[in-house]
């Protein structure tokens, strides 16, 4: 699944292509998942000029006069360009805009969600935690931190590759209950989670400039399914919570 760091570069790169540009016509392949009929997607976009793409949590917003279309890649979504007819397999969506650029966002899994003018949430970025905001947000939880900050109830944007790499960094084990981790744990929780995001961005933006694909993660220090040591030589460690395969070391202090 792209996640924040993925997503940034991905809405930088789009933006590059497509602001400024007029949307000639949306076509969507595969409804399921709509809440809302194509037809309001048309209305509501086509013509319409783009303004702006943003991330927001695990979303991509392309941001026209007057509404929003939402994306969410889920874990297989991806997107292409393509000139002249999309000759894309697994094909969601087609994006033509009036340049003759086109935009295919595809999901052998049909799972990617589309919706227009989305709920904006009120739950703060993982990007945008102010100092103790977690202190007061775990009190009461009594929940493993794995699954706390990929819920998207407590912060928007981390998903399950990219909490482990925060858990790793910060010496927490994912197991921790949310309210039994001390204050000062918790300090260093907060500035693990922007710190491993950032400098996850910086490496694909330095090794993948342009891509608006999900590029490998073998950068990664623990979440690294065909690794049985970190780069660290630590032994990694694989369990399952909440049905997520969780990759962890003995070195990760537990609380509960």
């Amino acid at each position: 699944m792209p996640e924040i760091p993925d997503l940034n570069i991905f809405s930088s790169n789009l933006a590059k292509q497509l602001v400024g540009k007029t949307l000639d016509s949306i076509d969507i392949l595969v409804p399921r998942k709509l809440k809302e009929p194509e037809a309001a997607f048309k209305e509501a976009l086509e013509g319409q000029q783009l303004n702006a793409i943003n991330r927001v949590g695990k979303q991509l917003y392309f941001k026209f006069a007057g509404h929003v279309l939402g994306l969410h890649l889920m874990l297989y979504g991806s997107m292409h360009w393509y000139e002249g007819n999309n000759e894309n397999k697994f094909t969601i969506a087609e994006l033509k805009f009036s340049d003759g650029t086109g935009l295919a966002i595809t999901d052998w899994q049909k799972s990617v969600m589309l919706s227009l003018d989305p709920e904006i949430s009120t739950v703060p970025d993982a990007m945008e935690l102010q100092d103790g905001y977690l202190q007061t947000a775990l009190k009461k939880i009594s929940r493993p931190i794995k699954t706390v900050l990929t819920d998207g109830k407590v912060v928007q944007g981390i998903g399950n590759a990219y909490v482990d790499e925060i858990l790793y960094a910060a010496k927490l084990s994912p197991f921790s209950i949310a309210a039994k981790i001390p204050n000062e744990k918790i300090m260093v929780l907060t500035k693990a989670v922007k710190k491993v995001l950032t400098d996850a961005e910086a490496h694909i933006r330095q090794n993948f400039p342009d891509t608006i694909t999900e590029k490998e993660r073998d950068f990664l220090q623990v979440h690294l399914p065909k690794h049985k040591v970190t780069p660290n030589a630590e032994e990694i460690l694989v369990a399952e919570i909440a049905s997520r395969k969780t990759y962890y070391t003995k070195a990760q202090e537990l609380f509960e």
